[in-house]
């Protein structure tokens, strides 16, 4: 006999109530969430939404307050708020076609639409700057006389010449900051990132007065007409956004009213010449001269004495996480390093991470809540390399405000320490574990930082337990008298080629921290138009009219989720080709549809591939996946190499790659 399907009424209703029907702009949904566009986001009670049946979670993100349902759940919900007609939903579309991104961004204040644009500019460049600061610590450490001592030697045997080819790898990044920046920015703004490169060296060539040297007294700035001083760009970083900003623009704009007979060598010429000429004639040392400003601020800030400045900024910190500011201080910190080449400002972010840990873990030994120590497990596992929205949306601000205030307190006071010491990073990017590669440098700096890091942890663990344990992890989950579905062991064929990562990699805390349920993430390989194959027999019970995602059902009972890229539901369909229907019954290995990596990465997308095992509860016992064993598997020829992934299970289930 079939079961009968659930009825969403009530759920419904007591979301629409509780969102207030007469604060909702639209509402669409995706596969697993529904997206709403609110008119005031502080007038709903998310701890009203995440007691609801079904719920999974929430967060608030891109201008749109989302609930996260699961797979299947939500078509019910939104299919039950459009029979109420209390909302103006957009049903009988395709999730993706209801998702306006224009009004998402009109419903964004100035000042996200800044932080998002200051962390697209400056996150593809952190990588290398993470790396440099490596060098610059393995450098420091290789050079250092009490290690030298340990082999015989002092820093005057090291020879000139292993000096100066080391300093390549030190000193590339810094010397050529601004034309990195300029390209990104470039990049950003959808202008050629190839212009781009090419002014940021402009602006920080050889045949012009350094910067550096300059502000030293060894050299002069040329007088161009015997009145403007003109200088190299080397170490400001507000330069080169200022010159990213108006190069695209004027490119985007030669390229509209440009003909087309010239329009392939002209645009370029008069974008390099009007944004160089506007840099060099006056812009340039302003926007210089208004960043030394800024860093002298932030500075003074910093060393604020008795640790004040230090305390301010590391309290800080967290609050600007909540509400989503943070990414600016990046642009702070490059600036810092450019200068400078230390970075004490993220030393004192950094105890933020730290003080996550102690309160998550408190909360993990004390709770009796299954659900409350799952999360808050997941939370610490991410947290370690630095991944803060599992703890935060789940942890800190899920049931009150008082394990975020010791996060506050616990991370002010580590920070307020570190600034007395004037400890300082030489990079940025590493957070928690990983942070600690940034003081390999300084021996003094490196084990100041870790024993104030490991007080912290150990400051707010013993404040969580004594005043901010919720009442409610506290109580054991009530029984909700529903019997474990009977599945039985089975495997799962990689839906694309490419390279297994955890899925807590996934830069979408929807995903990295479990909420959708366990499974993995794909990185795809190639490029151009990506083959989608079906991981298993199975019948679609998903198929997005978008292309963006895929679920089947298979005769073992294991529901998959299939989801192409980050937010691709943007796209509305854009690069995406289904070669299946609702309801098909599919073989492993028969191709499902396309998508063209290409269009996700021309719309800073991400496309990574997340494989979910939606019902992955019906599995008892499920642990963490782990990396078994790599062979060639013989069963599809579709794909070559490939990894053996397997999760841990009373029921088994294999990821075969």
């Amino acid at each position: 006999m079939a079961r009968k399907k659930k009825d969403y009424t009530d759920v419904a209703k007591q979301l629409i109530d509780i969102v207030g029907k007469d604060n909702v702009v639209s509402l669409t949904h995706c596969e697993t969430r529904l997206r709403f566009v609110v008119k005031n986001r502080k007038k709903i009670d998310d701890k009203a939404i995440q007691n609801l049946p079904d719920v999974k979670g929430v967060f608030y993100g891109s201008g749109q307050y989302q609930v996260i349902f699961g797979t299947g759940i939500v078509n019910d919900v939104y299919a039950a708020i459009d029979k109420l007609h209390e909302v103006n939903t957009i049903y009988g579309k395709d999730d993706a076609q209801g998702d306006d991104s224009d009004k998402d961004k009109a419903n964004q204040s100035w000042g996200k639409r800044f932080m998002a644009m200051l962390s697209g500019i400056f996150i593809p460049i952190v990588p290398v700057i993470a790396a440099t600061g490596l060098f610059l610590g393995l450098k420091g450490t290789f050079t250092n006389p009490q290690v030298l001592k340990l082999f015989g030697m002092v820093p005057s045997q090291i020879p000139a010449n292993l000096l100066t080819v080391v300093s390549v790898l030190t000193d590339t990044v810094f010397s050529f900051l601004p034309a990195l920046i300029v390209w990104s920015t470039f990049r950003y703004f959808k202008g050629t990132p190839i212009i781009g490169i090419v002014l940021g060296l402009m602006l920080v060539s050889p045949l012009l007065p350094n910067a550096y040297s300059v502000a030293n007294g060894t050299a002069k700035a040329i007088k161009l007409f015997g009145v403007i001083p003109v200088i190299g760009a080397q170490g400001s970083v507000l330069t080169a956004l200022v010159a990213g900003y108006i190069g695209a623009k004027s490119e985007l704009f030669f390229r509209k009213h440009m003909p087309d007979v010239i329009e392939q060598i002209m645009t370029p010429f008069l974008t390099l010449l009007v944004t160089f000429a506007i840099m060099i004639l006056g812009v340039g040392p302003i926007v210089h001269w208004v960043e030394n400003l800024l860093l002298a601020a932030v500075e003074g800030v910093i060393h604020i004495p008795y640790g004040i400045g230090g305390f301010l900024i590391g309290a800080a910190y967290p609050l600007m996480v909540v509400i989503g500011i943070h990414q600016m201080m990046i642009a702070i910190e490059t600036s810092l390093l450019a200068a400078t080449h230390l970075n004490p400002l993220i030393t004192l972010e950094a105890m933020y991470g730290f003080a996550n840990l102690g309160v998550a873990l408190a909360i993990f030994l004390r709770a009796k809540s299954k659900s409350a120590k799952e999360t808050s497990m997941s939370a610490m596992a991410s947290q370690l390399f630095g991944v803060s929205e599992p703890t935060i949306f789940g942890v800190l601000i899920r049931y009150n405000l008082k394990p975020l205030m010791v996060t506050v307190l616990t991370s002010g006071i580590g920070a307020a320490v570190l600034s007395i010491f004037r400890v300082a990073a030489n990079s940025y990017g590493l957070a928690v574990l990983p942070s600690y590669l940034m003081y390999i440098y300084n021996f003094r700096d490196l084990i100041i930082y870790t024993i104030v890091s490991i007080l912290t942890v150990i400051l707010a663990f013993v404040l969580t337990n004594a005043f901010a344990i919720p009442k409610e992890v506290l109580q054991p989950d009530k029984p909700k008298g529903v019997p474990v579905k009977e599945v039985k062991d089975d495997a799962v064929y990689s839906p694309v080629a490419g390279e297994a990562v955890s899925l807590k990699t996934v830069k979408d805390q929807v995903f990295s921290s479990g909420m959708m349920s366990k499974g993995i993430a794909i990185q795809p390989s190639g490029s151009g138009k990506i083959s989608v194959y079906a991981p298993n027999d199975g019948k679609m019970s998903v198929v997005a009219k978008t292309g963006h995602a895929y679920g089947l059902k298979t005769p073992n009972g294991m529901e998959i989720l299939i989801h192409l890229g980050i937010d691709t539901v943007s796209l509305k369909g854009e690069g995406f080709n289904t070669k299946v229907k609702i309801g098909q019954e599919v073989k492993a290995g028969q191709l499902l549809g396309t998508f063209d990596i290409d269009v996700i990465k021309k719309h800073q997308l991400d496309p990574t591939v997340m494989v979910i095992i939606t019902n992955s509860k019906d599995y008892k016992n499920m642990s963490q996946l782990k990396l078994v064993k790599q062979r060639l598997v013989k069963k599809s020829s579709l794909f070559k190499r490939k990894l053996r992934i397997q999760l841990l299970l009373q029921q088994q289930i294999d990821f075969l790659y």
